[in-house]
């Protein structure tokens, strides 16, 4: 599975201090919960998810919690916390003992600030971020040998941060150097090798919001076409990164969460969650490639918004936590819809080799083109670490279970619409629907210019890049 939740920004810019953090592997989850007494307190909560009913165990010691507490499941059933301790961290294990709860303390990092990461695959280990003045520190909490463990100090501000792969081995991280932020992967079985991933122009900020291992779909967010603008490209292929239109700002805010895993060589059939926050409330979308549009669903009740996950299966879970039900699972399936295949592009006039920092090789995409030029795939991207190179493949159909209580899309858009269309470099001319909203960062960017034409210089080539689709 793939998760990303969004919920608050305090933390280091972090898209995962969420309402619910879930484990790796689903099998648990946790949560800051709040007592019923005057005062409001907080307490972390674990929720056991793989049983057939969802129930909660209180994990509160003798003391409440700070709100800014940060919680981390274990699939051993554990729960890290991260507590904030003058100006050190304290690290330490919680779990359920007899009626009340155990506590072992792990160690405390020395920090300012300091991020929890998601779930690492596997779901035993534990890390964070660190940033100083012109570096960050990547730690591993949980997992060493002693203790928290440094393990790479890592040239400018990092912030996010996304598994490429299910052994845990390389993560993407969002860099902000000199101005200007781009995703880098740092390989972890190479000492924090660290290496270029995603770089649209030189002058764009390009960041990796979620990533699925098994298709090796990359949901990103950039600024390249002149506003924030949520786009979409394959690990490893020589395809560029689309914009489509059916994700670009209207009002409100979009926000991904999940992606659908088991998609084998397949990311165009890979179904995404987002979170809708619009002025007549919080809604669900989901959206995949094939398909270039954004349906949407009511969301259920007491849903703990921007939390949940997809089963290899095709079913979405919602956690949601109600007066009448404390600690409950919606689930419902969304069979694919109408697929509208993407045409092929054609190639670019200039190319040359893009030049890879240290061992770590990067999957190379093409130039990004002036106005006056087509451009296309020119040659196959390598691929990154060992996640294996991704092919374009056609939309496959997808077997989905249907869910228990029929959920019909929502008929309009949840919010006024504007129709219209935004710059012609990157968007996918074939999208109809212009009813959704896109920024996937903590702050939401105001709505994009409708009628602005957008013009960008030409630039270097780049791991990965974005191109005007031909007309359909």
């Amino acid at each position: 599975m793939t998760i990303c939740a969004t919920e608050d920004t305090t933390a280091l810019d972090s898209p995962h201090h969420a309402a619910l953090t879930i484990a790796a592997d689903g099998s648990y989850a946790a949560r800051l919960a709040r007592h019923d007494d005057a005062a409001g307190s907080w307490f972390p909560e674990r929720w056991t998810l793989s049983g057939p009913e969802p129930y909660a165990v209180p994990l509160q010691g003798t003391q409440p919690e700070e709100p800014d507490s940060a919680l981390l499941p274990l699939t051993d059933g554990r729960v890290l916390i991260l507590r904030r301790v003058a100006d050190r961290f304290a690290v330490s294990l919680l779990y359920p003992a007899g009626p009340g709860t155990g506590e072992l303390l792990l160690g405390a990092v020395p920090a300012p600030a300091l991020a929890l990461l998601p779930p690492a695959p596997g779901g035993t280990l534990g890390y964070a971020l660190a940033p100083e003045a012109r570096t960050t520190t990547l730690w591993l909490l949980h997992g060493g040998a002693d203790g928290p463990e440094r393990v790479i100090r890592i040239p400018g501000r990092c912030t996010g941060g996304v598994w490429l792969d299910r052994s845990g081995r390389l993560l993407a991280l969002d860099r902000e150097l000199d101005g200007r932020t781009k995703t880098v992967v740092v390989d972890l079985e190479r000492g924090g090798e660290t290496g270029l991933l995603l770089q649209i122009t030189d002058e764009s900020n390009d960041r990796l919001l979620l990533a699925d291992p098994d298709s090796g779909l990359l949901l990103v967010r950039s600024d390249a076409p002149g506003h924030d603008r949520l786009g979409w490209g394959v690990l490893g292929s020589s395809r560029p990164v689309r914009f489509p239109e059916c994700l670009r700002p209207a009002e409100g805010t979009l926000t991904p969460f999940a992606m659908q895993p088991g998609q084998m060589l397949a990311p165009e059939s890979c179904a995404v969650a987002f979170r809708r926050e619009a002025a007549n409330g919080t809604w669900l979308s989901v959206w995949r490639p094939s398909e270039r549009q954004l349906r949407h669903f009511p969301a259920p009740e007491g849903w703990l918004a921007g939390a949940g996950l997809w089963t290899a299966g095709g079913e979405l879970l919602l956690p949601y936590a109600t007066e009448a039900e404390p600690c409950g699972v919606a689930r419902m399936a969304v069979p694919p819809g109408p697929v509208e295949p993407v045409e092929a592009v054609r190639s670019v006039r200039r190319v040359r080799l893009v030049e890879t920092p240290g061992p770590v090789e990067m999957p190379g995409l093409m130039e990004t083109p002036g106005p006056e030029e087509t451009s296309g795939p020119v040659g196959q991207g390598q691929p990154l670490g060992s996640v294996e190179p991704v092919r374009p493949v056609r939309p496959a159909d997808v077997p989905v279970r249907l869910p228990d209580v029929p959920v019909q899309p929502v008929q309009g858009p949840p919010s006024g619409a504007v129709a219209g269309s935004g710059g012609g470099i990157v968007l996918d001319a074939g999208d109809a629907d212009n009813r959704s909203t896109a920024s996937a960062q903590p702050q939401p960017t105001g709505a994009e210019p409708r009628h602005v034409p957008v013009h960008l210089r030409m630039c270097r080539p780049v791991p990965l890049q974005q191109a005007p689709q031909a007309a359909r």
